[in-house]
């Protein structure tokens, strides 16, 4: 009988990378037909700019259809969007949302602790429930049952920094734009069906459980980092030591981190695919990666990737590494792709990107340019 490792195995990082990476898809792509358990699979998509949330999404399915998320938002209603995690916007399943709405509704930042973020909450859940508003509307809905301008004020705030909370409490979430003005509803109007909420702290483990299965090995810190911008490093501490055998210690490169025990050989077993991705800005692979570790960026370049003001660019990923950064634009019929790689790459390496670029040309439409930068 084969048994998990103990908490002195070690791994190595081409492991763990090599792992992740099918995890993620990005060695054999799936079929159309599993956009929703991709995004399920890696915990949401990240929303700020829904082009990446496509281009994410591009990376890893076969054959993806242009209208495929458009469709599965607005039309199937099988992905939502609302701001989540780190109180950013993103597109969670919504087979799944109860249970990220109960670990979302723990955050304490964006005003969601606040005894004034109540009587905003109950206004809006209120005038959102069994319908559409754009936010003008549900600025002065929110004005007349509290009889108060300040809140519709607050509704009308640009960037919808006072709504998150709101989010966070499950009162809102996206509905198709009209006319080129955002619409929100509630997530209960919205979801086909009911919408089952388990416990904060049962929905927080099987969170944590989730992230263990996509991006492990992993700290408390890593966690901490991907939920809520490093807010509640113990908290995920004592919710891993808590999940008890069904998650082992490895040392990796050196570090103590976590996986999950029914993985952890398949991870020690795990080669380097020889595998070379473009992944979109905002790609949760960025954002879920470890920042400091040089396995997965040298330090040096650490920048280029993780931008000011929390932008964070398209990579090109060989193997697990970010080794190079990349954009498009569209002149006319063309499609004009940069690549720029930090350094020297395989040939390999260089065939599959280009063959990537073609991909992408087809997917987006155009006749593709391409340069590389060096």
């Amino acid at each position: 009988m084969t048994t998990a490792p103990s908490s002195r195995h070690c791994l190595s990082w081409e492991q763990a990378l090599a792992w992740r990476m099918e995890r993620h898809h990005l060695v054999e792509r799936v079929a159309p037909t599993d956009l929703v358990g991709v995004v399920s699979e890696i915990c949401g998509l990240h929303a700020q700019l829904m082009s990446s949330s496509e281009l994410s999404l591009w990376a890893r399915i076969d054959g993806l259809e242009r209208d495929a998320v458009d469709d599965a938002l607005w039309t199937h209603r099988t992905l939502v969007k609302l701001w989540a995690m780190r109180g950013t916007l993103h597109l969670l399943p919504a087979a799944e949302l109860g249970t990220w709405l109960s670990a979302i509704g723990t955050f304490t930042h964006s005003g969601n602790a606040r005894a004034e973020t109540d009587v905003l909450a109950e206004a809006v859940g209120s005038a959102l429930a069994g319908r559409l508003l754009t936010r003008e509307e549900l600025a002065l809905e929110v004005e007349r049952i509290t009889g108060d301008q300040v809140l519709g004020e607050r509704v009308r705030f640009s960037w919808g920094s006072y709504l998150k909370a709101v989010s966070f409490r499950g009162l809102l979430c996206f509905a198709p734009s009209e006319g080129g003005r955002v619409r929100f509803t509630t997530p209960a109007t919205w979801v086909p069906g009911a919408i089952d909420t388990p416990e904060p702290t049962d929905a927080l483990r099987d969170i944590v459980r989730r992230f263990l299965g996509a991006y492990a090995p992993i700290t408390a810190e890593d966690i901490a980092r991907w939920w809520a911008g490093g807010r509640g490093r113990r908290q995920w501490e004592r919710i891993l030591v808590d999940l008890g055998d069904e998650a082992i210690e490895v040392e990796v490169g050196g570090e103590r981190a976590w996986v999950l025990t029914e993985d952890a050989h398949a991870m020690a077993g795990a080669q380097s695919p020889n595998a070379a991705r473009l992944l979109p800005a905002f790609d949760p692979w960025v954002i879920g990666a470890i920042r400091g570790n040089p396995a997965l960026l040298e330090p040096k370049h650490r920048a280029r990737v993780y931008r000011a003001q929390g932008w964070i660019s398209p990579v090109l990923l060989v193997n697990g590494q970010m080794v190079g950064v990349w954009k498009h634009a569209r002149k006319g019929q063309r499609l004009l792709v940069e690549i720029e790689p930090f350094g020297r790459l395989p040939v390999w390496a260089c065939t599959q990107l280009k063959a990537e670029t073609e991909r992408l040309a087809a997917f987006l439409g155009g006749d593709l340019s391409l340069k590389w930068v060096s």
